[in-house]
């Protein structure tokens, strides 16, 4: 397995605190979005490794982990009770206080079982013992659109036959990976069984387009209140608000809706911004009236 230093991937130094490694998410994720940067394989797998490093980085638990055992942190429950095992059965055996294993975790267990995956019966010393390992880890892909994951929601998958219930927290990311714990194949003597880890694929939505939690749309305003100002109403994806357009709004103009964008991934009451670009609608079918008026307007301006 190749090691992937966190770290260098969010950019950050290894002291960074919680807040430095969430802005650090948060540019990273928005620069390798596959929004961002459509049909772009290498983007697409810096994206889900962005989204890796700051699951586990910013995870206390999980960071002590990768900081100590860095590739095979997800392991280090394993490696501690292998340790254990190996001193206890050296002490039973006469070996006094036991053996130190000073190696690091895949060279521990290539001394044990001659490789690195550990799921290989022991043999040897220790009165023919079993070691129990973790079963196999499962993937799985599910097919989401935008809208399904602006709320948390209750998912029902099948997996090798048997259905899961699961909650999706909103503002998961299109390429993301999550991890359900428990889900995977069955264990070996008596291990724990492995995990599910399920990548979300979200197709684009039709008004909407995401970029980390920013949203960006496009809002026709009729020309009077470009010319005139007043209030309008703007779509989002939590209902319509009333904006206000200053006079003398030009065309193409983007404004700012604060808090209106995507729910931030696992953090409550926590919103990106949506940004609208506003264009202008240019009547149709004038009254006679009308036109006389624009063209009373027109004349004044070339005189």
């Amino acid at each position: 397995m190749e090691f992937i230093d966190y770290y260098k991937i969010l950019d950050i130094p290894k002291n960074a605190d919680q807040s430095k490694i969430k802005k650090a998410y948060r540019k990273q994720a928005r620069k390798h979005h596959p929004d961002v940067n459509p049909n772009d394989k290498a983007a697409e797998v810096k994206f889900k490794q962005v989204n890796e490093a700051y699951e586990v980085l910013s995870d206390p638990e999980k960071r002590k982990k990768y900081d100590q055992y860095g590739k095979d942190w997800e392991h280090a429950d394993a490696f501690e009770e292998a340790r254990r095992q190996q001193q206890s059965r050296a002490r039973s055996s006469g070996g006094g206080q036991g053996q130190t294993y000073s190696g690091d975790f895949s060279d521990f267990f290539r001394s044990m079982f001659g490789h690195e995956a550990g799921f290989e019966e022991m043999g040897g010393g220790g009165g023919g013992r079993r070691m129990s390992f973790k079963g196999q880890d499962f993937n799985a892909e599910l097919h989401l659109n935008l809208r399904e994951v602006f709320r948390d929601q209750q998912q029902v998958l099948t997996v090798n036959g048997k259905k899961i219930r699961l909650t999706i927290p909103a503002g998961v990311a299109n390429g993301q990976t999550i991890r359900i714990k428990g889900q995977g194949g069955p264990g070996r003597n008596g291990g724990p069984k492995g995990d599910l880890f399920i990548t979300f694929k979200l197709a684009d939505d039709p008004t909407f387009k995401r970029v980390g939690n920013d949203l960006f749309s496009e809002a026709q305003i009729d020309l009077y209140t470009m010319i005139l100002g007043g209030k309008v109403e703007i779509p989002t994806m939590n209902g319509k608000v009333k904006v206000p357009i200053e006079a003398g709004t030009q065309n193409g103009k983007q404004i700012r809706l604060k808090e209106k964008g995507f729910p931030v991934y696992k953090k409550k009451d926590q919103f990106g911004d949506l940004y609208v670009t506003l264009s202008a609608k240019i009547p149709e079918n004038l009254s006679e009236e009308e036109i006389s008026l624009f063209q009373q307007l027109a004349a004044k301006k070339t005189t």
